[in-house]
């Protein structure tokens, strides 16, 4: 084997690997596509007879299925709006003044990030035993909001150090406190890392599964993502094409956040440049 033939197959390796791996992701995609629109959807992927959309709308009419998909965005929802609003307190006194132990501080919310939740998850458990917490909703919001809080509140520092000081001091000297500065000078000009951060908040927490299987017990308060497990004990037979048409329901709002997540994530990191123009 020459070197002209060596250089192209070391070219041509990466991108059949990549494509096989990309195959192995798409088979599992496309029997969902196909299977919610079957109406004699099984596990294996095979083109439908007839089409129809009575998977859907079986799955939308489920008043169940309507009170997890609630629940879910309240959870997310709740928990992406309140990280948001007390990583921005707790990152401006981080961005904007020269603490004794802001370092170590960092350090610590740096390492907290990497902490895997199940390593909590037990202590966490005896916790909303003991304070009346267990198979609350709002103990999981409270729980994903802790648990966000050192990203969040790590990324917004961030963002909050390339909006310039100048400007909320002009806000100071015009009367304004604090937390008008924060309000209508810092925030707005944050908007791209406000999004950021919430946006990633809402998606981890809407596909997380562990964490109401573990603090909830009753169906009624299950959110979406273990309303979708449900599919697999209720019936002795699984219906596949009420399954398949739930899952991409649920799928819809992590696309929509990942598409939202590209276009502010590019933003932020010009924010910098932007407002100093």
């Amino acid at each position: 084997m020459n070197a002209k033939q060596r250089k192209v197959i070391y070219r041509i390796m990466p991108y059949t690997i990549l494509t096989l791996i990309g195959i192995c992701f798409i088979l599992p995609l496309l029997w969902v596509l196909v299977a919610s629109i079957d109406s004699n959807a099984m596990q294996s992927l095979n083109l439908p007879h007839r089409l129809t959309e009575a998977n859907y709308v079986d799955v939308i009419r489920n008043h169940g299925n309507q009170r997890a998909f609630l629940i879910g965005l309240i959870m997310s929802g709740g928990q992406a709006i309140l990280v948001v609003i007390l990583g921005l307190l707790a990152a401006y006194p981080l961005s904007r003044y020269q603490l004794k132990y802001k370092k170590s501080f960092m350090l610590t919310i740096l390492f907290m990030t990497s902490l895997p939740i199940t390593a909590v998850m037990v202590p966490v458990y005896q916790l909303f035993l003991s304070i009346k917490l267990y198979d609350n909703i709002f103990g999981v919001i409270l729980f994903y909001v802790a648990s966000s809080m050192p990203y969040g509140i790590w990324m917004l520092k961030n963002f909050m150090d390339s909006v310039p000081s100048d400007l909320e001091e002009a806000a100071w000297v015009d009367g304004a406190s604090v937390f008008v500065g924060i309000r209508k000078v810092v925030a707005p000009l944050m908007i791209p890392g406000i999004c950021t951060v919430a946006i990633f908040t809402f998606s981890g927490s809407w596909g997380n599964f562990f964490v109401p299987y573990i603090l909830l017990q009753r169906p009624e308060n299950f959110p979406a993502s273990l309303k979708l497990y449900q599919f697999f004990g209720q019936y002795g037979m699984v219906d596949y094409g009420k399954l398949a048409a739930f899952s991409v329901l649920y799928a819809i709002p992590s696309v929509v956040m990942y598409i939202l997540s590209q276009q502010f994530m590019s933003k932020g990191f010009g924010l910098q440049g932007g407002t100093k123009g």
